[in-house]
């Protein structure tokens, strides 16, 4: 058995039996594809690396070799790869990766040059119609030459997706591992979201207390961003409301920031939620806001009164302006005991679809302990891993939003 098996699918299988050929271009950024080659491997993928002759000169094959458990191919033999792996095959791959991909290289798939192992792959893929990605990297200059982004427009009108670059220290550099790793989940992955208009509100809130100290609720952002990248790589049409946490905000989903409870509340007035088909709330907001002093409270005082008032609710407030969405709740208590009936009862009172249940034990770890409670009052109990539990919400929520307007 090779090494590499042992990390094929340790974080997930939402890539299991998916073959992903990963193209290299003589980019110096081609040092990085282990890495990609190694996160697309942990979510349950086969990758086959394709190398041009310069990207051999940057990394060795046997790097690639070793990475992912395949031979990288480096010229075309009369095995004719890249129609086995690209053509109208039923065993072809699913997915054409190329990353890094230099201006020469794309310049060349624009204009349907098939000169090297790379570009002769790409020409394939197109014209079998397998998805492709490409993830320049390059310095800025080349990537602001006028031919150059029309070749990019070219691509994109042949159904080209692109990823990136990340413009830093004057160079155009290669995506985030991350976001290609996402969207190859996105284009190769499970699509029973797609069509659907998702809205997931996370992180807490911030409350002044003077212009320098604030109340808050802890919160690392998890949660959050484990729902919304699960909805983005089932293929749902993502929105991202996100207060204040921990936990890093993917790059690739679009995101309005909030900070208190008005800010919040000022976002769900300036905007048609009537366009979401799921909105989730599992933001940790204040239940109290206090009565903001004036400048900074002066330091090295025995005592000092901060009067806190209720904060409005905000669940209430998106079923207002929303009443035909499924609308998602959390409800965090410190025990277990009642936890169940307490959430019905606020799911009752505020007119939500699904309320969830958990404890303190869960905030900022990855795993938690979740109860699920519908408006029949049945109940679901799940521990996992959050991305794990995310799945099962947003199944849930699916299928009551397709129960509703059928």
């Amino acid at each position: 058995m090779h090494p590499i098996e042992e990390i094929r699918g340790e974080l997930d299988e939402k890539l299991k039996e998916k073959k992903i050929v990963l193209c290299v271009t003589g980019s110096i950024a081609a040092v990085e594809t282990i890495h990609l080659a190694h996160e697309l491997i942990r979510h349950g993928a086969t990758v086959y690396p394709v190398m041009t002759q310069e990207a051999i000169r940057i990394i060795h094959p046997n790097a690639l070799e070793c990475a992912t458990g395949n031979k990288p191919i480096t010229e075309l033999t009369g095995k004719v790869e890249h129609v086995s792996f690209c053509g109208k095959n039923r065993d072809r791959a699913d997915l054409l990766l190329i990353a890094p991909c230099t201006a020469n290289t794309l310049s060349k798939i624009a204009s349907g040059i098939a000169d090297t192992p790379v570009t002769t792959f790409a020409a394939t893929a197109v014209g079998s119609s397998i998805p492709v990605i490409i993830a320049p990297a390059m310095h800025k200059s080349m990537y602001d030459h006028p031919f150059l982004k029309e070749n990019v427009e070219k691509c994109k009108s042949a159904g080209i997706k692109f990823m990136g670059p990340k413009i830093e220290e004057g160079k155009a550099k290669i995506a985030d591992i991350e976001e290609i790793v996402e969207n190859v989940i996105y284009n190769v992955g499970k699509k029973n979201l797609r069509g659907k208009k998702i809205l997931v509100i996370g992180g807490s809130t911030i409350e002044p207390i003077d212009d320098v100290r604030i109340v808050t609720n802890r919160s690392s952002g998890k949660t959050a961003t484990a729902l919304v990248k699960n909805a983005f790589e089932r293929g749902a049409e993502t929105e991202f409301w996100y207060g204040n946490g921990t936990e890093k905000n993917p790059p690739y989903i679009p995101i309005k920031r909030f900070e208190s409870v008005k800010d919040l509340i000022s976002l769900i007035e300036k905007t048609d939620l009537k366009k979401f088909d799921i909105i989730v709330n599992c933001a940790a907001i204040s239940d109290y806001t206090p009565e903001r002093k004036k400048g900074k409270i002066p330091s090295g005082k025995e005592e000092i009164e901060i009067r806190l008032k209720r904060a409005q609710k905000i669940l209430p407030k998106l079923r207002e302006a929303t009443p035909s969405a499924v609308l998602v709740g959390f409800k965090l208590e410190s025990e277990e005991e009642g936890i169940v009936e307490k959430a019905f009862e606020r799911l009752k009172e505020e007119k939500i679809d699904l309320m969830i249940a958990n404890t303190v034990k869960g905030v900022g770890k990855d795993e938690n302990e979740i109860w699920i409670i519908d408006r029949k009052e049945r109940r679901l109990h799940k521990k996992g891993k959050k991305e794990d539990l995310a799945a099962k919400i947003f199944d849930l929520a699916d299928h009551i939003h397709d129960t509703i307007t059928k």
